[in-house]
């Protein structure tokens, strides 16, 4: 039988991915609760930068380490969010295989150390495990509509077969084990180059290079600011009793690319112009959340309008690109032939 093992006390959180966009945004939110916070991340696609304000903090630590190899950790650990996986097309295309055994092995790893330490476990899934939908909009109970063999397979089916390893460790209550279906995010610390609908859009823009739209731009996305996320992901790590099943974390609000160009062309007036390339294989043309779940067994549901989010990432887009001592981090992954408009759309 799983018990608890901390009581209110100040607890231990280990935040594997914890270096990268959303993960740093979790290790700040944790340390601001009171928690101590063991970040473990490779720095494949995570920045020491989003991390380095907190390396004086006396509750943190940091552990460089890819969680495909086994991770010894001595201290008590009560809770584990695995969010170690790259998100954005160009990072998880870069090395697809390793993308796929760093959801596989690396969330058996991070279950097996949750089990030890008898931890609550939260694992960052994705809306990607919903495909192309032919339901809109998405659902928990929908099974999606994924192509096993295309080139998004590689981080598609990683995170089905992570939630099914989280469950199956569920169901022998060996882990307390929770699924978190994140849909598109957004917000400062977001990588320049990541790839993202949002990041690229921005980036032109404050360049004044034209926006780049993959398709008609009538394709839809729900964008959630980051700092909304990372307050579901908490409420699904602490709701007692576990919900076990997945549960969507994102905004309903619904917008197509070219709404969402024109926004951003409104904040950053300048001379841009939009131009239309070709649509990737296997890009989903509707997504949206259906956020019930979260909303009944929660208590949650995003506070930020996109207006607001959009700005504030301008902003920090702006500073990190031209402000002296804030240039950005240039990619670590070399482009890879006969993909570089397939990683361009983000998701």
């Amino acid at each position: 039988m799983l018990q608890k093992v901390h009581d209110g006390k100040t607890r231990t959180v280990l935040v594997a991915g914890g270096a990268g966009f959303v993960g740093s945004h979790l290790c700040d939110a944790l340390l601001l609760r009171g928690d101590k916070v063991i970040c473990v991340d490779s720095f494949l696609t995570g920045s020491r930068a989003n991390v380095r304000p907190l390396e004086n903090h006396p509750k943190f630590r940091l552990v460089e380490q890819d969680v495909c190899h086994l991770l010894n950790i001595e201290e008590q650990v009560h809770q584990v969010y695995n969010l170690a996986c790259a998100a954005s097309p160009p990072s998880y295309q870069a090395d697809p295989v390793h993308t796929m055994m760093t959801c596989v092995a690396g969330t058996g790893n991070l279950l097996a150390l949750a089990e030890r330490h008898n931890a609550s476990f939260l694992q960052a899934s994705t809306s990607e495990v919903y495909g192309d939908p032919e339901e809109h909009p998405q659902r928990e109970d929908y099974r999606g509509n994924v192509s096993c063999t295309g080139p998004r397979a590689c981080y598609d089916e990683g995170k089905r077969a992570a939630e099914a390893l989280c469950f199956d460790m569920l169901r022998a209550g060996r882990t307390d084990a929770r699924v978190v279906r994140i849909f598109n995010t957004y917000g400062p610390r977001m990588q320049p180059n990541d790839g993202r609908i949002i990041s690229n859009l921005l980036v032109q823009a404050l360049s004044g290079d034209p926006l780049t739209i993959y398709g008609s731009g009538e394709q839809t996305r729900s964008f959630c600011f980051v700092t909304d996320l990372v307050a579901g992901l908490m409420a699904l790590m602490d709701v007692d009793p576990n919900p076990g099943a997945p549960v969507n974390i994102g905004n309903p609000g619904e917008f197509t690319i070219n709404e969402l160009a024109a926004m951003i062309l409104t904040m950053v007036p300048g001379r841009s112009e939009i131009v239309y390339r070709p649509l990737p294989k296997d890009d989903p043309q509707r997504r949206r959340p259906d956020i019930a779940r979260a909303k009944e067994l929660l208590d949650w549901e995003p506070k930020v309008p996109l207006s607001q989010g959009l700005q504030e990432t301008a902003d920090y887009f702006a500073s990190v690109l031209f402000e002296p001592g804030l240039r950005a981090r240039p990619s670590r992954e070399k482009p890879r032939p006969g993909l570089t408009g397939a990683l361009q759309i983000g998701a």
